[in-house]
Parts: C-alpha cells; sequence; structure tokens
C-alpha cells in the first residue's frame, strides 16, 4: 500500500508542499520571533530605587546556601531584603542561617515544618515567603543560583517602568565538559530563547523561577497559585502564563543580570527534572501551547520532509536550497541570540542538539501520560 502510494506522481509534490510550508514556519520563528531576542537592548544603566525582597525557598540546601546567599546578600543596592524559607530542612540550613543573620541584619529566616495537604511542591513555601515580603516587588530565585554580578538586583529593577509588572529574566547553567552539559544548557539557552522572544513580541508566556521578578501585589490581585494549586509544578510558569499580558511584561538579558547554578550531573536527574517541568505545559493557555506545538510540528516536518525526499530522490536541488535557506537563517539566528546569552559555545553543534532534543521531548511528554513526575524536593 505505501510502495503504491510513493510511486504515484501527486504524493512527491504534496511532500514537497508540506516540507515547503514546515520550512517556511521555521523562517517565521526564527526572524520574526527569536531575531527580537537576538537584536533586545538593555537599559542603558543600573537603577536602584525602591526596596526589593528577594525570596528563596529552600529545602536541605545547606551546601548552595554557603555558597552563594553572601553573594545575594551583598549585592550593590541601597534597599532590599533577602527571605530564604527554610522548608522542612533536616541538615544544617537553620544554623547556617542563624550564622548569616549576625552578620547580614536584611536577611530574613522563615521556617516551616508542615505542609498544607492541598497545596503540592514548592508553591506552599514561596507563597509564605512571597506573603511575607516587606516590599512590593520580589525577586525569585534558588538556593543553588547565583548571581551573575553584583548588580543583579539594579539590572532586574532597571526592567521595570511605571506599567511593569513582571520582569523575565535568565537562568544559566554552569559550563563544564561532557555532552550532557551541552545538551542541558542548549535545551535551557533555546526554552529561553523562546519564552524571551514571544515575551519581546508582546506574547510572554512563562518564566524560570531561577531568576524572575514580579509585583507582590499582582500575585495577591491573581489568588497566588491557587488555580492551580493541584498541580506539581508551574509555581514559574504556569503564573505566568496566567497573569502576563503584552503591556505588563518586560525583559532584562543583561549578562550582569543573569545567574548560574550548576546542572544536573547524570541523565536519570535531567530526565527527571524535565518531566517534571514539560508536565505544565498542557495547562497553558491556548495561543502558546499552538505556537510551541507549530515551532515543534514544523520543525519535526522539516527534517522529515528533507530526509524523505531526499531517500526518494524528488527534487533533490529545490530540497537543497530550501533546506540550506532553513540551515542559514537558523545559524544566523542561533548565534546572535546565543551571544546575547553568553551561550556562543553551543552554536556549532545547533542543528545535532536540535534533533536529540526534539527526539528527547517527544519520549518524555509520553512518558508523562503514563506516570506522573516527581514532586518537588
Amino acid at each position: 500500500m505505501f510502495d503504491l502510494l510513493i510511486n504515484t506522481h501527486k504524493f512527491p509534490l504534496i511532500l514537497l508542499g508540506i516540507f515547503s510550508f514546515a520550512i517556511l514556519l521555521q523562517l517565521f520563528f526564527y526572524w520574526i520571533l527569536f531575531w527580537r531576542l537576538g537584536h533586545k537592548t538593555n537599559p542603558a544603566s543600573c537603577e536602584r530605587s525602591g526596596g526589593i525582597s528577594v525570596v528563596i525557598c529552600a529545602r536541605n540546601e545547606y551546601r548552595h546556601l554557603a555558597e552563594n546567599l553572601p553573594l545575594i546578600l551583598e549585592q550593590d543596592y541601597p534597599d532590599f531584603e533577602v527571605l530564604v524559607v527554610d522548608h522542612s530542612s533536616d541538615d544544617d540550613t537553620h544554623y547556617l542561617l542563624t550564622s548569616l543573620q549576625e552578620k547580614y541584619l536584611h536577611l530574613k529566616n522563615i521556617v516551616i515544618r508542615e505542609d498544607l495537604n492541598f497545596f503540592t511542591g514548592k508553591k506552599f513555601p514561596l507563597s509564605i515567603g512571597i506573603k511575607s515580603a516587606k516590599y512590593d516587588m520580589v525577586v525569585l530565585t534558588d538556593a543553588d543560583c547565583k548571581p551573575a554580578s553584583k548588580d543583579w538586583l539594579a539590572r532586574i529593577r532597571a526592567g521595570y517602568t511605571k506599567k511593569t509588572e513582571i520582569v523575565l529574566g535568565y537562568g544559566a547553567y554552569n559550563r563544564s565538559k561532557g555532552l550532557l552539559n551541552k545538551l542541558i544548557r542548549f535545551d535551557t539557552a533555546h526554552i529561553a530563547m523562546q519564552y524571551l522572544s514571544y515575551a519581546s513580541a508582546g506574547i510572554p508566556y512563562m518564566g524560570v523561577g531561577r531568576n524572575l521578578s514580579y509585583l507582590k501585589q499582582l500575585f495577591y490581585k491573581n489568588n497566588g497559585f491557587i488555580s492551580h494549586y493541584q498541580v506539581r509544578s508551574g509555581d514559574d510558569d504556569l503564573f505566568i502564563n496566567r497573569v502576563a499580558s503584552r503591556s505588563n511584561t518586560a525583559v532584562v538579558i543583561h549578562p550582569d543580570s543573569f545567574t548560574y547554578s550548576d546542572p544536573k550531573q547524570t541523565a536519570d536527574q535531567w530526565i527527571t527534572q524535565k518531566r517534571r517541568h514539560l508536565s505544565t505545559s498542557n495547562l497553558y493557555r491556548f495561543r502558546h501551547k499552538l505556537l510551541l506545538g507549530l515551532y515543534s510540528l514544523s520543525l519535526l516536518l522539516s527534517y522529515l520532509g528533507f530526509i524523505l525526499l531526499l531517500a526518494f530522490n524528488w527534487s533533490v536541488y529545490p530540497v537543497l536550497g530550501i533546506f540550506l535557506l532553513r540551515l542559514v537563517s537558523q545559524y544566523v539566528v542561533y548565534a546572535r541570540c546565543m551571544k546575547k546569552l553568553k551561550e556562543n559555545d553551543l552554536v556549532l553543534l545547533v542543528p545535532f542538539y536540535e534533533i536529540i532534543l526534539l527526539l528527547f521531548n517527544a519520549a518524555i511528554l509520553v512518558s508523562n501520560v503514563f506516570h506522573k513526575p516527581a514532586r518537588w524536593k
């Protein structure tokens, strides 16, 4: 049946049409959306007016807090506090925070010994931290994250205008040797290319809790995480997906505004993390799911169509020309965006990483249908 189909005169034309349309969609994403990140500019200088509350949730994070918390507490910003929500830790976190409070008077320690039954994951301690914040401007990060500079808070603050209620930042991973590290960093950079570019185009749909800021009043006005309290993840992306708009969301990508943390060290750990993150994507708004789905589908069809058309020796030169146009566009746009995100070493093998992650994410989504991902900590 299949042999009969591929030998008809119409099938190669149909396949060529699908392939060409997929490439056209890819070019739309590259030049209309992702290019916005590549040409994104930052405020000319730092801003150091207005109070800021930094909120960090931690469970058994003694080592990370000892390493990273002083870098946050010593930010070059005149008026800020740091709230660490100690979520039922049974290591030496409490003693570390008590000791640091003697030196840093703007450090507050909030201890939680029990969870609320109807909240899952990180949402309960994060809600407590936000509600305990003294200032309206809240900056979120994780215990294992360190700011790129002492101007981290000042750079995030510079993203706010009179209408801004949300500022999206980039949470990068540290470089190390090995293919797994490159895959994780490429995946992180590619996701950032999407959500930062879409936000720059007036279509914000998510943020990452490693480097995210919004107003406390926005959190209260939208009843916090109540609308998705039963979901294990989503304290960052689902909340932003629900409350972000063209007018209230800004993007900051100055290198000093980044945060850095160590990626997962084993494939199993990364798979567990990815399963948890991808479990929330089906709850996004329809237009966001449509855009993300069209990108993934066009990516799959462009590679699949290219392989099939060459395998059956149909219109070889036009197919090569069309695919080359996509490849050149991809390298130009990715090189520009990766330079902005300080991930230049990933550009050369972009197609290789892209294909692996396309198959990997598809497998994760199928796996999540049958097995629920693990909860936070």
